[in-house]
């Protein structure tokens, strides 16, 4: 968390004189319930990862990405061709028809879709299918958990547009989106079946990659070459831990190198052999090339596919660099050279069509073989890391959305944002990466899984962008279905042939797919179910108020944190922990952790506050607003800033009304009419309610007295230590329920929760500070 001015340092004459300049007049000031609004300005800084960044981080970060994005889409000139001519060749003039496809793949997926279409999509600098989703949700309210606010449209840069057939279509298309509980659903089984698909892609690409390297030496047997790749993904793995930035600058000069010899190569074998190959340039070779073959040319797509595999990553990855960075990167060196290494495997084709299974060895120059071997062997081993790298990033993403049980994420760089290690995906990843590896032993049939995954991902990105361009961005429906029907039609034929391999390990990445949407969606569902049941039950005030009349329970010095996930009250548990523990600390603070469909909040609008009636009680209320990118700090700076905004708030409130110790009898009497009023800003709705309570066993406190007092009194009550108040809910099926959601909520969600992290884990609460209090719900 990122540390901001101490708001409450100042004197208190300084913050009348701030105060007063935004005064506003009690009497035409309507009351509203600033958390039940979700009150809320969220910062609308610029985003850091935009072209806003200088020149010398951008090639810095321009340098990193070659390491960690591109190793999968430049070490795929080692398979393409022999996986594209598995029967061989069988016409001179099919080489440059492939040729021809390779080209014009390469240049129209990942150049113009990804490089200058796709990137300029991110959410605030991050990209990915949760970020297209969470770019959607902030325009649309198409979340299925119901804490959206009405004051969350402030969240993001939005801008106001003049009235136009494009702001009334994308007003109809919003609003078919908001009523239409099937295409929320849909919307979100398709998010997760593309992540669960990169997440795939994330154990796939490691055993392909290495075992190919490997077996590139061919005095190893088949054991011994399994072997070997085994203990090198192990040891890829476990220098995850250092995190992107240290990976980047490692792998970056090898993959650089590769790329040199690459280009190198390409040139001096098509000087050599044929530079009549350039001819692929013309696309009329790919019509003649379908023309001659048929059924088989179609099938040989899904060899000519790989030539992009590892291109959803410059979009997953965006994170943890920038757009001009990879821009840069793939338009200056990698584009141009798996080009001309292409290019120049063609030339040597046309002369040694009988080495098509081993294009790529036998197409190097004898006194350059043993060296490019060794960068190849590396290569092929770096080449996992655009995919580990954009799992992280993702399973990140998905965490805010409440779509994946709780792991803890930890920001690898003080220097560059977005750039995470999870170790329990990471040693998940590796676990499932040495089982695929170990159990197929050879890249054939993973190789047959790859295309599958790679094409479905591209689809989905292609379909929800599509979405994006109809409700966010409306430019004219002419170059959205322009857009949509070059690209999907592209990547719909590339689909059709890759599932021609289905049963030849084309089942591959499904089956991955297939269990971490059903993991996904079981906590996702659960979640729901959950926050429901807190809406639908929670704390009344006439429950507090006759909490505050109850001489049984005592006050306790300092300041207790009660944690919820419930942003519209209190919840539920909070009875049953004063049926558990009757005392209640001398100033108590409900805090809602709320994650909102943005990348990062300001701290200064991070915090927003609310009393709780009666306000000698001294209960506040707090919504914590995190971007789904920002990072949850120190326990100690947590409870800095929150006192801190908390003494501010008091502040506040008490010169807004005017300096009195008593708010307006206009503002007190507006509080029975909230459901009737507007909204209004949150910087004016928040009530102030201080007082100053004497050690009592009783909960109503002495009359309130001045800012200072007050102020002072939260100040001794942190002095004297913050207590974390956890309440643990256990969920259980209704006794009602089906077979069916009782497996889901009674077993499968348990075994989930049992076996990751714990709510303090990832909050980062001190373990010798935290009481916890069960209670169970039935759904």
């Amino acid at each position: 968390m990122a540390e901001n001015d101490d708001p409450g340092t100042g004197t208190t004459a300084g913050a009348e004189r701030k105060l007063n300049d935004r005064k506003l007049s009690w009497t035409n000031l309507h009351r509203v319930d600033s958390l039940n609004l979700e009150a809320g300005r969220v910062s609308s800084a610029p985003n850091r990862h935009a072209s806003h960044v200088d020149w010398g981080k951008t090639l810095s970060l321009a340098f990193q990405s070659i390491g960690v994005v591109y190793g999968d889409v430049g070490t795929s000139p080692l398979y393409v061709f022999s996986s594209t001519f598995t029967d061989g060749i069988k016409h001179d003039e099919d080489v440059l028809g492939v040729l021809s496809l390779i080209i014009y793949t390469i240049v129209l997926i990942p150049f113009i879709k990804y490089t200058f279409i796709v990137l300029w999509a991110n959410d605030n600098g991050e990209g990915g299918t949760f970020a297209l989703y969470s770019l959607l949700s902030r325009y649309a309210k198409i979340s299925l958990v119901p804490n959206q606010q009405p004051e969350d449209s402030e969240v993001s840069n939005y801008r106001l547009e003049l009235p136009s057939r494009q702001l009334k279509r994308a007003s109809m298309i919003k609003k078919v989106l908001e009523n239409s509980k099937f295409i929320q659903v849909f919307l979100f089984l398709v998010t997760i079946l593309g992540t669960s698909m990169v997440i795939g892609d994330g154990i796939l690409t490691p055993s392909i990659s290495v075992l190919s390297a490997v077996g590139g030496i061919s005095s190893l047997s088949t054991d011994a070459v399994v072997g070997v790749s085994v203990a090198i993904l192990i040891g890829l793995f476990l220098f995850q831990r250092f995190g992107t930035d240290k990976v980047g600058f490692s792998f970056a000069p090898i993959i650089s190198v590769w790329f040199a010899f690459l280009t190198g190569i390409g040139l001096y074998n098509l000087c050599k052999y044929e530079v009549g190959v350039l001819r692929a340039f013309n696309p009329y070779y790919i019509v003649k090339y379908f023309q001659r073959n048929g059924k088989s040319g179609w099938i040989s797509l899904g060899g000519v596919i790989l030539c992009i595999t590892g291109t959803e990553a410059m979009f997953a990855d965006l994170g943890h660099f920038n757009v001009r960075a990879i821009q840069i990167s793939f338009s200056t060196v990698v584009l141009p050279s798996i080009v001309i290494a292409y290019i120049g495997q063609a030339a040597y084709l046309t002369k040694h069509p009988e080495h098509v299974d081993k294009t790529f060895y036998k197409s190097i120059p004898h006194p350059l073989y043993w060296p490019q071997f060794v960068v190849a062997v590396l290569a092929a081993i770096i080449a996992s890391q655009a995919m580990i790298s954009g799992t992280f990033s993702i399973i990140s993403q998905s965490l805010s959305l409440g779509c994946f049980p709780k792991v803890k994420v930890i920001h690898t760089s003080a220097k560059y944002e977005g750039q995470v290690y999870i170790p329990e995906i990471n040693y998940m990843l590796m676990v499932a990466c040495v089982i695929v590896t170990a159990a197929f032993k050879t890249t054939t049939k993973i190789g047959n899984a790859y295309g599958i995954a790679v094409v479905a991902v591209m689809f989905i990105t292609t379909s929800m962008l599509t979405l994006i361009m109809l409700v966010i961005s409306k430019i004219s429906i002419w170059w959205i279905a322009l857009f949509f029907l070059i690209f999907g039609s592209i990547e719909i034929i590339y689909f059709s042939s890759v599932l021609y391999k289905f049963v030849e390990g084309g089942y591959l990445p499904l089956a991955f797919a297939l269990v971490l949407m059903i993991i996904m969606a079981i906590w996702y569902y659960v979640y729901r179910k959950r926050y429901l049941f807190e809406l639908e039950h929670k704390v009344s005030g006439e429950y507090i108020r006759q909490l505050a009349e109850n001489p049984a329970i005592s006050r306790v010095p300092g300041i207790g944190l009660f944690y919820s996930e419930l942003v519209q009250g209190i919840p539920p548990i909070f009875p049953h922990f004063i049926a558990q523990v009757p005392s209640i600390h001398s100033v108590l603070v409900f805090v809602s952790i709320k994650k909102i469909p943005v990348t990062r909040v300001a701290l200064e609008e991070r915090f927003m506050f609310r009393q709780v009636e009666p306000r000698e009680y001294r209960m506040f209320r707090c919504v914590v607003r995190y971007g789904y990118m920002d990072v949850m700090g120190e326990p100690e700076v947590f409870e800095r800033q929150l006192v801190e905004h908390l003494k501010e708030f008091i502040r506040h409130e008490y010169f807004i009304a005017g300096g009195n110790n008593k708010l307006p009898e206009s503002v007190e009497e507006s509080t029975q009419q909230q459901s009737n009023l507007s909204r209004v800003s949150s910087g004016s709705i928040q009530s102030f309610n201080a007082a100053r309570s004497n050690t009592s066993s009783r909960i109503i406190s002495a009359p309130i007295q001045g800012v200072d007092e007050e102020i002072q009194f939260v100040q001794n009550a942190k002095d004297e230590g913050v207590v974390y108040l956890l309440g643990e809910a256990e969920v259980v099926a209704g006794k009602r329920s089906t077979i069916f959601r009782k497996i889901i909520v009674n077993h499968l969600y348990s075994f989930l929760r049992r076996n990751f992290r714990q709510g303090e884990t990832v909050l980062v609460i001190p373990h010798t500070r935290v009481l916890r209090v069960g209670m169970t719900y039935e759904i």
